[in-house]
């Protein structure tokens, strides 16, 4: 079992200009996407989704983690992070999940890029041209709100109903002017333990 790769994408934004106000850095984010068959297409209920996983996960976060530390110029470029996945009609949301949702795809982008934090995800179904949402946050740091980022784009062919298409976000830099603050600042004020942020 070998994922049958129909085409691949890269997808970079640079905001220069936020709210009418010049950046002080521009903020770039690059999405890395696969388009891909879904191994369990046209095969009905499939129980065990184990073999295609360990076979074709290790495939994708390679081949797209080698993309973004392309565009990003190396690893350390990388302040925030995430990963998606959207699988055709056809598909189970399960099966877009099973690619991204294992260590064998995002361990070697989290070791890639020095990441401590989980990577932030989207797993859905959709038509040709759906929109490909890829949430991030900083890899170091879950509580910096500066890097709660969402990269949309589109594939206007993919996926077909028989597809998954696969990705990766990164980002450099956080929102340009961002000023809401951090998490541990609310933590603070409500007397809430950061071991426990909900209370409960």
């Amino acid at each position: 079992m070998t994922a049958q790769i129909r085409k691949t994408l890269l997808h970079v934004e640079t905001t220069l200009i936020e709210g009418g106000k010049a950046a002080p850095t521009p903020l770039k984010l690059i999405a890395a996407l696969a388009v891909l068959k879904n191994p369990w297409a046209g095969r009905g209920f499939v129980e065990d989704l184990k073999p295609e996983i360990t076979a074709i996960a290790p495939l994708l976060g390679n081949l797209l983690t080698g993309m973004i530390l392309d565009a990003a110029g190396g690893g350390e470029a990388v302040e925030g992070y995430g990963k998606s996945a959207i699988v055709g009609l056809d598909g189970e949301v399960e099966h877009a999940s099973a690619l991204i949702h294992t260590l064998h795809f995002g361990n070697p982008y989290r070791h890639a890029v020095g990441a401590k934090t989980y990577l932030a995800f989207c797993n859905t179904r959709g038509p040709a041209n759906a929109p490909i949402l890829i949430p991030l946050m900083d890899k170091n740091d879950e509580g910096r709100r500066s890097h709660y980022l969402t990269i949309q784009c589109a594939i206007s062919d993919a996926p077909a109903a028989d597809e998954i298409v696969v990705a990766l976000g990164a980002s450099i830099g956080g929102r340009p002017h961002h000023r809401i603050g951090n998490r541990y600042e609310d933590l603070k004020v409500l007397g809430h333990d950061l071991a426990n942020p909900a209370a409960v």
